[in-house]
């Protein structure tokens, strides 16, 4: 059974589409992710999936409880971390912790173990009677996610949960994130008698589902499955993998110098779609079997232009060549 069961979800603001007609579904052990610019949709997905938005229209599921008939149910199986996590800075790590398990009905022989687990799972078992306030910004993420998991969610959501931290933390973060859906006996569940919608009798962790947005192409190519998002609807999906194929044989990356030329003189070449830079490179992508063509065509027109050329050659495409190709195709 999927976790999550989404169908054609629709939520306006005013004039204003901002879900058109999204439908997915997760299953247990996996990682899905959406992508989008600013505006694309993905908070709100995830809002409309919390139950935290009520849909126009449209199906949710989540472990098996319709979201707009069972919403307490459904959000009992959930784990939700947004992009303003708000803690309690003058409360130690542990009484954060506390707080969000007892407001949802933990007792303390319940909560206190949990929480000590749950502490050691992120990292901050040493940190546990530090105030929140004086977190890092990394370890102030890892008590988010700790809140989140408390409780033990059969979902957990993630609204860009690494914006705004340093390349270390978004990797020590990462790691947590894919320990969770894929480490057997970590942080193994229990039966919870009073809470049927927790009861997680599983001997591994593998029946726990991540959804997350994130504008990290790093990061949607660690995910299982990914989304686009444009203008509140779905413009593609799949695994990274097959998002990539779209593009196989149309990435060109070009060397040389200097950069700003080279990319003037590249798209004025017949064949190439767009040219972006890629740090100290540029990608062109050019129309399917038009590589070889535009590759002999600037052999000879950047030297005639002022530029030096160093190298072009078909490259694998990235979920960025992905991306930015998806942004620019309007419907």
């Amino acid at each position: 059974m999927n976790l999550v069961s989404a169908s054609n979800l629709h939520k306006s603001f005013g004039e204003k589409r901002a879900v058109d007609g999204v439908s997915l579904s997760i299953a247990p052990g996996q990682i899905y992710g959406l992508v989008g610019s600013d505006g694309a949709g993905k908070t709100t997905t995830l809002r409309l999936l919390v139950g935290a938005l009520k849909a126009d229209s449209g199906d949710i599921s989540i472990c098996g409880f319709d979201v707009r008939k069972q919403a307490e149910q459904a959000r009992a199986c959930i784990g939700y971390l947004s992009q303003r996590f708000s803690l309690y800075e003058d409360l130690t790590v542990l009484e954060n912790i506390r707080f969000f398990a007892e407001v949802r009905g933990m007792r303390r022989d319940e909560w206190l173990p949990r929480c000590l687990e749950i502490l050691d799972f992120v990292g901050l078992a040493n940190f546990k009677d530090r105030r929140a306030g004086q977190l890092s910004g990394g370890m102030k993420q890892k008590l988010g996610l700790a809140s989140a998991l408390v409780t033990r969610p059969r979902l957990l959501l993630l609204d860009e949960p690494t914006t705004g931290v340093d390349p270390v933390t978004r990797q020590d973060f990462w790691q947590l994130v894919i320990k969770l859906v894929s480490a057997p006996a970590t942080l193994n569940p229990t039966p919870d008698t009073r809470h049927p919608s927790l009861d997680t009798r599983h001997p591994s962790l593998d029946n726990v589902a991540v959804l997350l947005t994130t504008p990290y192409m790093d990061e949607a190519s660690r995910c299982h499955r990914v989304c686009f998002m444009r203008g509140g609807r779905m413009v593609a999906e799949g695994a990274p993998s097959e998002l990539r194929a779209t593009l196989d044989g149309r990435v060109v990356e070009l060397r040389g110098r200097p950069l700003p030329l080279l990319r003037q003189i590249a798209a004025q070449v017949e064949g190439v779609e767009d040219v972006r830079a890629f740090g100290d490179k540029l990608h062109l992508r050019v129309i399917a079997s038009q590589a070889d063509p535009v590759i002999q065509h600037l052999w000879e027109a950047i030297p005639a232009g002022g530029g030096s050329f160093t190298e072009a050659r078909l490259v694998p495409p990235t979920l960025e060549d992905v991306f930015i190709s998806l942004s620019e195709n309007k419907d």
